[in-house]
């Protein structure tokens, strides 16, 4: 069976000096596409959880082993991507890039993407979806916010309703209702889709991208 792709994914590299560029250019495109596709990647775990812990599956534990997580560590790499309900996809993919010349910096990049419309049901609500995605949110959080993840499970569930909707999935957890298990890749296989390594919403939809390094410009104020 030929391997289900549609167009290629066609990236460009943004520098601090075309952001406000850039976020426009996604203003413009939400209208028709609606459903944001989100990941994240990070240099693994701090704090881990005993077997024990994790078999029980305590919400509320499991949130303290995130928040330690993510408020120890930085954000390697974050990628957005934008589609419609068909999984069609823009003509352009972004990618933000950080070098010591022409970092874009963590606040700058909140505030845009706070006035971008694909945050606070901007219009009318867009929907969000992950693989796996808790750590993905949290550190998305983290960078909108510029503070730590709040100190209890429920404020970081109602903050993250504020900020992104109800409209969230993650497709890791829906598709075990599916018979389908373990990772994007193998998943991608399953479904005859298309799956670009470094480009995982892509597998999906059209990647846009974070450079690797620029969330670590993007943490350098939250220390």
């Amino acid at each position: 069976m030929e391997m289900l792709r549609k167009k290629p994914v066609i990236v460009r590299r943004v520098f601090a000096d075309r952001l406000e560029y850039e976020f426009e250019l996604i203003r413009s495109t939400i209208l028709m596409y609606r459903f944001v596709s989100m990941d994240t990647e990070f240099p693994g775990t701090i704090f881990k959880p005993s077997k024990q812990i994790i078999q029980e599956g305590d919400p509320s534990i499991n949130y303290e082993y995130l928040r330690s997580n993510v408020d120890a560590l930085q954000v390697i790499q974050l990628g957005l991507t934008l589609s419609d309900s068909e999984g069609n996809l823009p003509d352009f993919g972004i990618n933000f890039v950080k070098n010591r010349e022409k970092g874009i910096d963590s606040s700058d990049f909140a505030i845009l993407m706070r006035n971008s419309g694909l945050l606070n049901n901007g219009f009318g609500g867009l929907t969000w979806l992950t693989f796996h995605g808790v750590y993905d949110f949290g550190f998305l959080m983290k960078i909108l916010t510029q503070c730590p993840l709040p100190d209890h499970i429920q404020c970081f569930m109602n903050e993250l309703v504020y900020i992104f909707g109800w409209k969230i999935f993650d497709i890791k957890h829906t598709f075990k209702f599916f018979g389908m298990f373990g990772g994007l890749e193998k998943v991608a296989e399953m479904l005859n889709v298309a799956y670009l390594a470094g480009f995982e919403p892509s597998s999906w939809v059209r990647a846009i991208k974070l450079d690797p390094t620029v969330c670590s410009r993007f943490t350098a104020s939250w220390s």
